[in-house]
């Protein structure tokens, strides 16, 4: 064994010498990854790297959004795209997103532009990124011309988003009835014109028979709200080149409208354009070249007024007003009511009013008919540029890569707002009819000729970096990598008054990464990679920093004794890491400044102002006017230093049966170390007296720590295949070390995890009030017959703030468990392909305004279970209330949820048509597809689960599409 070592490192050491070199052979036909700086061969990935080939997988799933639906195909990765923007966490944090290697948005690429998406994982794939990777990356490249003829394809989508849900909310007279029990319940009688409404009122109001005196608004009627909404788009693909230079073009168009049908939102819309273009060029035999620009417009017009925040909070009776009155309503002998409403500047469909109040001189419904507009306008130019020339006539497998990038992005809008009068009709009762026999107008009608210029930012990204690259094989048996490079990046934004007043801190990225790789065989790996850092943002002689990372391999699947006694896996591969990564990500806080804006950049520096507000006005002794004191925002800290996250990570994966079944799974153990804070539980009080001298420390700890996995099955029976991918993430977390100062032992953060959702426990309702009497002291307001009890925690007889207990985890990074389903079936030219995803093991508080309504809020149908003297042994509700929300509305085991769900996210059937019709004519391949998203959720809480509050409905998009080659 001795003389055989020996001989392989002389064999080694005279290859080296000699130049005798062999070119990894194995990149030429194994999958390429795109890794941090560079690509290798898939089976050369030592683990916390997963990819997925996105080409491919647009032929059986469409989708516009680039990080659509991931956590159904990647493990680790958690997040969703249900009704909005996706997103995503890496093993529970918010990864760095990179386009091509640049700093960019998700929104800045379309998934059609898009040829794979790499996520790393694990410490040793980022840490060549250096501090904003330390987090997780998600890397996506876009597609690049091939060596062919011009080749145009063309896609074509139609659909329609169709909501799923909507609150279901009482109706007015329901509404006046409750009302009323809830006043009764506080004591507060009755009287027509104040308190509450008359019986007559709810009467007149359920028959429906006086509508604009006594209105019943249902938000979510087609007085409102069109059924669906429509969206549309169409993609252009241009590609092609020859040895000497390749070129791809996308060109895309998206349109949608909204779900609102009433005033100027009846023209809400969404209209985006894109245009990519990239080149490769071999300039030369040892130098190639490329060049990528990209412009994405975005245009959004939308009618002013919040309309979905208001159905959560506007009673159906609006506030005992119409939000329109009928001038034909007006009686023809007041002339002056007459006068009133022909001066009107906004009588809507010729015959109404705009309605008010005195305490409401405004609302959504007139916003939305007069007071204007506001169109926002996106705009991005992004560029780069990159460079490889082939060194290999110095030393054989050495080249040098050198690019940069300069990125615009601008969003700005253009209003125009046009203020508006209301009125307030006097109604009376004249010969049986309901007439108006006064207008009090709040308010006046203002015109206006042009629009201005409103809201205003401006993000300018720029990057470079420089690399030499070494890959050599040596005596057929070793081979060696190595990277060494230099990245930089700054990304600077201003914005208008309301959004960073052009006070900005550009965010920047320095650091030089080092990876040096050894394989024997594809059997024993071994890589070296690391980071120097270097960060403004810490004290002098604190600002540089070095991680460290080292990942061992091993191909049991090759070693004799594993293959004579399990032959039937043709892969199987283990690997372990540990990596120390310094990062100043996490090196933030707040403070303010004499301006009162956030100071979070040096905080290691003290700050002192003479400023108001925040300093204090001390009167000369002579009883002059005084003047501000010089006081201290916070002391300074000259060792500030990096947040660390070091990390375990052992990772394996597998093939069977001629790859018939795959798997890869990773556990990791993740510490992050030196989290800010300013001591609150270290200084003394006096510190934070008048003024805070406290400094930033370096103390905070937190652990992360899961398996995540994925597995895959690919068959064929007959002439039907299919394949079954499933992922999965286990994940759990800790607080280490918190600065804190509890007021219980129990009530410490520390030792819990970072997700724990704390509120008090339910005992039920209080039965009378000799339950009352004889139940520990609640102190959140006054408490009757029908309102919530708590636990008495700690038992000193008083329920308060220290009677809270740690109610389970919130998920909000990643639930205890996170599952994602694909599943492919393929028979002759039919492809059916599905997606799903969920989650178990967290809970949250049905603590919305549908539960929790305000004092004079609109009641949802939850209210139906109120407590009530004869209900109070079936009553799922508290009492009724309009000042008992202080002890009632507080996050308790009573408003409890578990959040386990399955999602079916996507439901796809692809029908390609045989390219044999196609031979004799300029079409080369044609697809069409029906697909449905977001089609079903399966939870206990269904109902809740697919209802949003305030903001737009969930909806289901159904989708037909048509892809076809020239």
């Amino acid at each position: 064994m001795k003389r055989r070592y020996i001989k392989t490192c002389c064999v080694l050491f005279a290859a080296f010498f000699a130049g005798v070199t062999k070119t990894h052979g194995q990149e030429k036909t194994d999958t390429l990854v795109n890794v941090a700086f560079r690509t290798i061969a898939k089976e050369d990935l030592l683990g916390g790297v997963s990819t997925i080939n996105v080409t491919e997988l647009l032929k059986k799933s469409y989708s516009a959004n680039s990080l659509d639906n991931l956590q159904s195909l990647i493990s680790g990765v958690t997040g969703t795209s249900l009704n909005g923007a996706p997103s995503a966490n890496i093993w529970g944090q918010a990864p760095l997103i990179l386009i091509d290697g640049i700093p960019r948005r998700a929104i800045d690429v379309r998934l059609t532009e898009v040829e794979s998406i790499t996520v790393l994982k694990g410490g040793e794939a980022v840490v060549l990124y250096g501090s904003n990777g330390s987090k997780g990356v998600i890397l996506i490249t876009t597609k690049r011309g091939p060596i062919g003829p011009l080749r145009i394809d063309v896609r074509g989508n139609a659909g329609l988003f169709v909501p799923k849900a909507y609150p279901k909310y009482l109706n007015a007279a329901d509404y006046m009835t409750y009302y009323n029990e809830a006043l009764t319940n506080d004591g507060i009688a009755i009287r027509q014109g104040s308190a509450g409404y008359t019986q007559s009122e709810i009467d007149i109001t359920r028959a429906g028979t006086s509508p604009f005196r006594y209105p019943n608004i249902d938000f979510f009627s087609s007085d409102y709200l069109r059924k669906s909404a429509k969206r549309a788009d169409v993609t252009t693909e241009i590609a092609g080149g020859n040895e000497f230079a390749r070129y791809y073009t996308n060109i895309g168009l998206n349109y949608n409208n909204s779900l609102n049908n009433y005033g100027e939102q009846k023209k809400n819309y969404d209209f985006g354009f894109n245009v990519r273009g990239n080149v490769d060029m071999n300039i030369s035999k040892w130098l190639t070249a490329s060049a990528n620009a990209v412009a994405n417009l975005s245009d959004n017009y939308a009618g002013r007024g919040d309309f979905f925040a208001a159905s959560a909070l506007i009673p159906p009776n609006f506030n005992r007003f119409s939000p329109l009155i009928p001038i034909s309503a007006i009686d023809p002998t007041n002339a002056q009511a007459l006068a009133l409403a022909n001066n009107s500047n906004n009588i809507i469909n010729g015959q109404y009013l705009l309605g008010g109040l005195s305490t409401a001189q405004t609302n959504v419904l007139s916003d939305m008919l007069a007071a204007g507009y506001i169109k926002t306008k996106s705009r991005s130019f992004l560029y780069n540029l990159n460079a490889t020339a082939d060194l290999s006539t110095f030393t054989k497998g050495l080249s040098f890569t050198t690019g940069t990038s300069l990125d615009f992005n601008t969003t700005y809008t253009e209003g125009y707002n046009r203020p508006y009068a209301t009125y307030q009709p006097t109604w009376s009762t004249i010969n049986g009819n309901d007439v108006i026999t006064g207008l009090t107008q709040f308010g006046v009608d203002q015109n206006s000729t042009s629009e201005f210029v409103g809201r205003s930012i401006y993000t300018q990204t720029m990057s470079f970096k420089s690399q030499f690259d070494y890959r050599r094989t040596f005596a057929n048996d070793h081979n060696v990598t190595a990277t060494a490079l230099g990245w930089w990046f700054t990304s600077q934004y201003s914005g208008d008054a309301d959004n960073g007043n052009g006070i900005y801190q550009p965010l920047k990225n320095t650091n030089l990464g080092l990876q040096a790789g050894y394989n024997f065989r594809k059997k024993y790996y071994v890589d070296f990679s690391g980071a120097f850092i270097h960060s403004a943002k810490l004290p002098p002689g604190k600002r540089d920093g070095i991680s460290p990372t080292v990942t061992l391999g091993w191909r049991l699947s090759d070693e004799g004794f594993f293959k004579n006694n399990l032959s039937f896996f043709n892969n199987l591969k283990v690997n372990a890491s540990y990596s120390s990564i310094k990062q100043d990500l996490d090196v933030t806080g707040s403070r303010s400044n004499d301006r009162n804006v956030a100071v979070d950049y040096y905080l290691y520096e003290g700050f002192l102002t003479n400023r108001t507000p925040i300093a204090n006005i001390y009167n000369w002794r002579d009883g002059a006017a005084g003047a501000n004191t010089t006081r201290s925002v916070g002391g300074g800290n000259p060792d500030l230093t990096f947040v660390k996250r070091n990390e375990i990570r052992v990772g394996l994966e597998g093939g069977m049966f001629n790859n018939a079944v795959t798997f890869d799974a990773n556990y990791f153990n993740q510490t992050t170390d030196g989290l800010l804070t300013q001591g609150q539980s270290i200084y003394p009080s006096y510190f934070s007296g008048s003024g805070d001298f406290r400094p930033w420390i370096n103390y905070g700890k937190e652990q992360r720590k899961g398996v995540d996995f994925a597995v895959n099955l690919n068959k064929k029976i007959g002439e039907v295949q299919y394949s079954l991918g499933v992922t999965g993430l286990f994940y759990n977390s800790k607080i280490l070390r918190r600065d804190e100062t509890p007021a219980e032992s129990y009530l410490a953060r520390t030792g819990t995890v970072l997700d724990a959702n704390y509120g008090y426990v339910s005992l039920g309702f209080f039965q009378n009030q000799a339950d009352i009497d004889n139940s520990p002291r609640q102190t959140f307001g006054t408490v009757k017959p029908g309102d919530i009890k708590y636990q008495d925690i700690n038992g000193d007889g008083v329920i308060d703030t220290r009677d809270q207990a740690n109610l389970g985890k919130n998920g909000f990074a990643a639930s205890p468990f996170n599952f994602g389903v694909n599943l492919t079936v393929k028979w002759k030219q039919i492809t059916l392909f599905a997606l799903a995803s969920g989650n178990t093991g967290a809970m949250a508080f049905k603590n919305s305004t549908y539960y929790w309504p305000t004092a004079s809020g609109k009641y949802s149908e939850e209210v139906l279970g109120r407590w009530t003297p004869a209900t109070a042994a079936t009553a799922t509700y508290p009492r009724l209330s309009t000042n008992s929300t202080a002890n009632n509305y507080r996050n308790s085991t009573f408003w409890q949820y578990k959040t386990n769900r399955i999602n079916l996210n996507r439901l796809q059937i692809t029908y390609d048509f045989n390219n044999e019709m196609f031979k004799k004519s300029f079409v080369h391949g044609l697809s069409v597809y029906a697909q449905g998203d977001n089609l079903l959720v399966i939870a206990k809480e269904r109902k809740l689960m697919e209802t949003n509050i305030g903001i737009a409905p969930q909806t289901r998009f159904f989708n037909l599409g048509v892809r076809t080659t020239f």
